[in-house]
């Protein structure tokens, strides 16, 4: 976390499996004076995620071929009734299971330069944590473009559905199962002007500005007249839920 002379970024408390926790700690030990991209006990357990990611990429292309087959027979079924067919085309779609193009724009994150000083006066010198882009730097531009009235997100190259998470190992993104490494790209379909307002109006992004000014964290934002943002290739079996409590 970074601790800027004004204003303290925050960083709210998650519950994740145990490997990242595990990674968590990792990257919070080796951050101590230490760069934490390319810290060697960090990179080791980066590489165990990527084996890891091989092997979701393998079920991903099996489930892919599942899901196929079973639309083919959905959408057989429900050719006799055209309404229907409607109904579970707009259920597909609400949900991120279908391509979405529309006008939108691109976010861009990136890390500032190993060696970069302070840009503003009364700046302090940078430490590792300054210099490169956070999980909750993420978190705050994809609830900026979901509060903006994004019809669709998609980071990097992954559709965001319901269920998705937008986590940090140490600070590498795992995402659905996939590692990706800076710069991160973040589009968002929807109103160019309430998305660009929503994302000026963040409190949080407001904080990481400070960072831009001060030491050269990357932020550039790209309007697009139209983009198209792919489907959600990944399982949607819900795993975990309880029930809500009266008035909640």
């Amino acid at each position: 976390m970074r601790n800027f002379p004004f204003r303290r970024a925050r960083l709210g408390t998650v519950a994740v499996f145990a490997l990242a926790g595990l990674l968590f700690w990792v990257s919070f030990t080796v951050s101590r004076g230490n760069n934490i991209r390319t810290d060697d006990s960090l990179l080791q357990m980066s590489d165990l995620i990527r084996e890891r990611e091989r092997g979701n990429d393998a079920l991903e292309s099996t489930a892919a071929r599942l899901r196929s087959e079973v639309e083919a027979l959905t959408e057989r079924d429900a050719g006799a009734d055209p309404e229907q067919s409607l109904r579970l085309d707009a259920t597909e779609t609400a949900a991120g299971l279908n391509e979405l193009t529309g006008p939108g724009l691109t976010v861009t994150l990136t890390d500032a330069p190993a060696d970069a000083e302070p840009l503003v006066p009364g700046a302090p010198e940078p430490t590792p944590n300054d210099l490169v882009i956070h999980q909750q730097d993420l978190q705050a531009v994809v609830n900026a473009l979901w509060a903006g009235g994004a019809d669709g997100v998609r980071v990097m190259d992954q559709r965001l559905i319901s269920t998705s998470a937008v986590r940090c190992v140490g600070n590498t993104l795992i995402l659905q199962g996939r590692l990706y490494s800076p710069p991160y790209t973040i589009t968002a379909v929807g109103s160019t002007d309430r998305l660009r307002s929503a994302l000026d109006d963040s409190p949080a992004l407001r904080n990481y500005q400070q960072y831009v000014d001060a030491y050269g964290l990357g932020w550039d934002v790209a309007e697009h007249g139209s983009v198209t943002l792919p489907g959600y290739e990944g399982g949607v079996a819900l795993r975990h839920a309880e029930p809500l409590e009266p008035g909640d």
